[in-house]
């Protein structure tokens, strides 16, 4: 029997999950405790530090040598890991700072939690039951895992329902049953509180205004427009075999003298969630912004393999292969500490310049003392510039597939502070 035409319509509006998980901004931070918790992800302010010893000239552009403000934190432990993991992100605003190496810079601090590296052993254990129970026919359910927005505030809209309460320099605990899920981050919250910046020059240091940042699933609509869409057929013509339906890992080359067809998608893959600052897809595959060189290096540019060629009575046709652009991380520079290669952990998307604003510690647009207003009018009557505003297109962060804690001579640490790999497409 033919399908029902409310059954095809059902279809035609579905709508595609995709790996990504989005951060978007929830409201401003009030609460003091999660100013001080590593363990709540945010836009701007100022770092909740899982250590006292982060040196501050971590902050430092490496241009104007001053310290930068806090883009975002993510609270990103990796599945199973027994280290609590945060992943900073600092731009410098300055205007001579732009379209430079150094301006912008990643760090991720790591903590031995100790508690929960046993639970992860025991854990171990029932999944090797678990494998010897679905050897015999049984099933297990497999839960996905949110990286970075474990704590949300839940009187926001589109919280997560999981905000844990916790004590300072105390971490939470959770009932010895949750050590046999498949998630550190979903069912036993390891949040711990931040390291305090009393004392310290991080108190001092520049900020916007702190936001949560929380996250949603990505969904996009299956139309033949969509990149993923465009993805599933190159791979069905052969292209990108290796690199499965990601929208990004192949796609034929398109010139024009007019249109940057690479942007054009960028655009309309954003498009769907215009509130978006980061995008989360460790191992993923980042979006590319332009056909800038940054896009050359990380795309390369292969040829497809056409197929056989065609003879007929009076036309003689030999079809040529086709160029097309495939993600290759292989030019990117291994880990400095294990040699280890880097993978694609997220980008922070333009969004994120228009919710920090232009002005560092103060609220929205307002200036922060009299002599900064009458500075601004000054240059304003003068008409020199602010000196400020950020030109990047999007920051993409590259980290440590093995996220490794060593120390001088290789041995494991409890702790670690390492600079991840940053790269920038620049707005053109």
């Amino acid at each position: 029997m033919a399908s029902s035409g409310s059954e095809s319509d059902e279809d035609d509006f579905a709508q595609i999950e995709t790996s990504v998980l989005l951060g978007v901004p929830d409201g401003v931070i009030k609460s003091p405790s999660d100013l001080k918790d590593a363990a709540v992800s945010r836009i701007g302010g100022l770092p909740a530090l899982l250590s006292h010893k982060v040196p501050f000239d971590s902050s430092y552009c490496q241009n104007c040598m001053s310290p930068m403000e806090l883009l975002v934190q993510l609270w990103a432990p990796f599945e199973d890991s027994p280290y609590d993991r945060v992943l900073f992100v600092w731009a410098c605003a300055k205007s001579a700072c732009q379209r430079k190496s150094g301006s912008v810079r990643a760090w991720r601090g790591l903590r031995f939690n100790k508690k929960y590296a046993s639970k992860l052993e025991r854990k171990l254990t029932e999944h090797e039951r678990e494998q010897s129970a679905r050897s015999q026919g049984h099933k297990s359910v497999h839960q996905d895992v949110n990286p970075f927005a474990v704590l949300a505030p839940l009187d926001s809209p589109g919280a997560i329902p999981s905000q844990v309460s916790v004590p300072e320099e105390e971490s939470t605990e959770c009932d010895e049953d949750d050590a046999s899920s498949s998630s550190s981050v979903s069912s036993l919250v390891v949040a711990l509180a931040s390291a305090t910046l009393s004392d310290t020059s991080w108190q001092f240091a520049p900020s916007y205004p702190p936001q949560y940042l929380s996250t949603i699933s990505e969904y996009i609509p299956p139309s033949e427009k969509s990149p993923l869409d465009r993805a599933a057929r190159a791979e069905a013509d052969g292209d990108g075999a290796d690199q499965g339906s990601h929208p990004w890992a192949s796609e034929k080359y398109e010139k024009s003298m007019h249109t940057d067809h690479v942007f054009d998608r960028f655009n309309e893959r954003t498009a769907y969630e215009a509130q978006q600052c980061v995008r989360y897809d460790l191992h993923g595959i980042p979006i590319p912004f332009a056909s800038d060189d940054l896009y050359k290096q990380l795309f390369s540019l292969s040829l497809e393999e056409s197929g056989s060629t065609t003879v007929t009575k009076a036309v003689f046709n030999v079809q040529q292969p086709l160029p097309f652009r495939g993600y290759n991380a292989t030019s990117l520079p291994s880990c400095p500490h294990c040699g280890s290669r880097r993978i694609f952990e997220c980008q922070l998307m333009p969004n994120l310049i228009n919710m920090v604003g232009r002005s560092s510690n103060t609220e929205g647009d307002e200036i922060a003392t009299d002599e900064q207003r009458k500075e601004v009018v000054r240059k304003l009557l003068k008409g020199e510039p602010d000196g400020r505003g950020m030109e990047w297109g999007t920051i993409l962060v590259f980290s440590c597939e093995k996220d490794c804690c060593l120390g001088p001579g290789n041995e494991e640490k409890q702790d670690a502070w390492s600079e991840e790999l940053v790269l920038v497409h620049w707005d053109n």
